[in-house]
């Protein structure tokens, strides 16, 4: 049977070694995800900008398929 929260501990339960454990990890985590998120962001961009320029979507479509043309040219 739990006799209530520690006195002088944390709400959580957890104690200071494990606090400052679990925190390390979680903040590691969230820099690894932050990383991956701001990489697909910007592979997202390159793919299809979200505000396209004056001349729309078809222009940056015609200009993707230009780099395309140019880079199977050397890959052939």
């Amino acid at each position: 049977m739990v006799d209530g929260p520690n006195k002088g501990g944390s709400l959580s339960g957890l104690t200071e070694a494990e606090a400052r454990e679990f925190h390390s990890i979680f903040m590691t985590s969230f820099v690894i995800f932050t990383a991956i998120a701001v990489v697909a962001h910007i592979l997202a961009w390159m793919w299809r900008p979200w505000l396209p320029g004056p001349g729309g979507y078809k222009s940056a479509m015609e200009g993707a398929t230009h780099y395309a043309n140019i880079v199977i040219s050397y890959l052939t």
